[in-house]
C-alpha cells in the first residue's frame, strides 16, 4: 500500500501560541501545531473531547502530512508539535521521514498524554527533538477512575524516564526557543491534591532538575459533572497547596500558570529566569 493510500485523520493544524514560551517564539513565529484525531484516554473531563474521543477531523495521505510540516515551516513555525500523535505514530514516522527529505528542519515535538508504549518511543528516536508528555496521575486509581487505563502512573514514568534518555534536560538556542530536550506537564483537578502530590513524588525520584509546567487550566467540561469532586475549577487553595509541595520536592524550573488564564511563563516558578546563563 502507497503513502497516498494510507489515510491519517487530522482535526486541525496551525501556528499555535498557547503553549510555554520556549516552544512559540516570538508574536509572528508559533509552534506547528496539528491536532490528531482520537486519543488512547477517555478522559472524562476531555477539553477536547469532539477531538479525541468523537475523532472530530479529515482524512489525509501521508504524503499531505509531511507537505502540512513543510508549510508550517515555510510559514515560519518554530517547531513541528504533534499533539496526541500515539495512535498515529507509525504513520506520522513515515510522513516525518518524507518531510526531512523535502527540507524540514526545525525540531520535532511529540505532545502526548504520557500513556505511551516505550517501544513506540524506541521507533521515533532520532525523529523526536522535544518531548512534551503529560503526567496526569500518581494514583493509578484515579487514573482507571476519569481516564479508563490501568497502570497509568508506571506506563508514564517509564514512557518519561525513556524521552528523557532520549532528549535529556530541555536546551534552548541563544533566543530561548526549544532546541531539544524534555517539558513534562500535570494538571491539578480539584479535590486531588493527593493525586498531585504522588505524582510530583515520582517525577523527583527521576531528576528534579525536569522542567515542568504545572497547569490550573482544569474545566469541568465533556463528563466531569457526572463526578462531583471534580465538578469546578481548582481553588487558590489548591493551586498554592500543591505549588509549595512542589517545592518542598526541590523543583525550581518551568512554568506555573496563574489565574483562569492560559499559560503565563513564571520565570523558574516565581524566582529566577531557568533560561539565564
Amino acid at each position: 500500500m502507497g503513502f497516498m493510500t494510507e489515510k491519517i485523520k487530522i482535526a486541525w493544524f496551525g501556528k499555535h501560541f498557547g503553549e510555554e514560551p520556549p516552544l512559540v517564539g516570538n508574536e509572528k513565529q508559533g509552534s506547528g501545531t496539528i491536532f490528531f484525531s482520537g486519543c488512547n484516554l477517555r478522559c472524562v473531563f476531555c477539553q477536547n473531547f469532539q477531538i479525541s474521543q468523537e475523532m472530530m477531523g479529515s482524512d489525509y495521505s501521508i504524503e499531505e502530512l509531511a507537505d502540512i510540516m513543510i508549510k508550517l515551516q515555510d510559514d515560519g513555525a518554530v517547531n513541528i508539535n504533534l499533539v496526541t500523535p500515539t495512535i498515529w505514530w507509525s504513520k506520522i514516522k513515515n510522513a516525518l521521514l518524507i518531510a526531512e527529505e523535502n527540507g524540514l528542519k526545525i525540531p520535532i515535538a511529540w505532545n502526548s498524554n504520557g500513556y505511551d508504549n516505550i517501544e513506540i518511543l524506541r521507533g521515533m528516536e532520532g525523529l523526536i527533538d522535544i518531548y512534551l508528555p503529560d503526567f496526569k496521575y500518581g494514583i493509578d486509581e484515579i487514573g482507571l477512575e476519569y481516564s479508563g487505563v490501568k497502570n497509568y502512573s508506571q506506563t508514564a514514568i517509564s514512557a518519561i524516564k525513556e524521552m528523557l534518555s532520549q532528549a535529556g534536560n530541555l536546551e534552548v538556542d541563544e533566543n530561548g526557543i526549544a532546541k531539544k530536550g524534555l517539558i513534562v506537564r500535570h494538571l491539578i483537578l480539584p479535590n486531588n491534591l493527593n493525586n498531585s502530590f504522588a505524582a510530583f513524588k515520582l517525577l523527583s525520584e527521576i531528576d528534579a532538575d525536569l522542567y515542568i509546567s504545572l497547569m490550573r487550566q482544569y474545566f469541568p467540561l465533556h463528563k466531569a459533572s457526572l463526578y462531583p469532586e471534580i465538578a469546578r475549577r481548582v481553588s487558590d487553595d489548591e493551586f498554592e497547596k500543591a505549588y509549595e509541595e512542589f517545592l518542598n520536592l526541590g523543583f525550581s524550573k518551568g512554568w506555573a500558570q496563574e489565574g483562569e488564564c492560559e499559560n503565563i511563563f513564571v520565570p523558574d516558578f516565581r524566582k529566577q529566569n531557568p533560561f539565564e546563563k
